[in-house]
């Protein structure tokens, strides 16, 4: 079984009210949703890591990350798996693994065009990793890189200093 419109409309509502629940009882609604799809679901099992990494138990979140991605997760989520998966290891101590993970899925092209659009995400959650791991030139470069693409001027030329870092 895929999820179906309504599923993902009823996770997107319970994700929109995350602030209006306790920890337990948030992770117990997904815990819910999740119980409608298969055991083996990929998306089951990153939408457990995510509720986990969302309420502070990134040590539970990341064998289920783990898990999603190898049970193929693609597109979109499998991107979304992959950069918070790589945040967490950051945040569990482990920024060179982060950097790692995230310098590999860099430039990794998808059939699915809504993965590029995590592109700068991705860049920005790997120059926080390269500040952790005491590449910090490196990190304002690539931050810098991703944010020229995004301004009404001076794209050009922030995008050349941000190279020349």
């Amino acid at each position: 079984m895929t999820t179906t419109q309504d599923w993902e409309d009823r996770l997107a509502a319970l994700w929109a009210g995350l602030g209006g629940y306790d920890e337990a009882e948030f992770r117990a609604r997904v815990e819910a949703l999740v119980g409608e799809l298969p055991p083996d679901s990929p998306v089951g099992a990153f939408e457990l890591a995510c509720a986990n990494d969302s309420t502070g138990r990134p040590e539970l979140a990341e064998p289920l990350y783990r898990q999603a991605l190898e049970s193929g997760l693609s597109g979109y989520r499998r991107r979304r798996a992959l950069i918070q998966l790589a945040s967490t290891l950051r945040n569990l101590g482990r920024a060179e693994e982060s950097v790692a993970l995230l310098t590999a899925e860099r430039g990794r092209s998808d059939p699915d065009e809504s993965v590029a659009t995590l592109d700068d995400a991705l860049d920005a959650f790997l120059a926080l990793a390269l500040v952790d791991t005491g590449r910090e030139r490196e990190a304002a470069g690539l931050a810098l890189a991703a944010l020229a693409k995004h301004l009404p001027r001076y794209n050009r030329s922030l995008g050349y200093y941000a190279t020349h870092l």
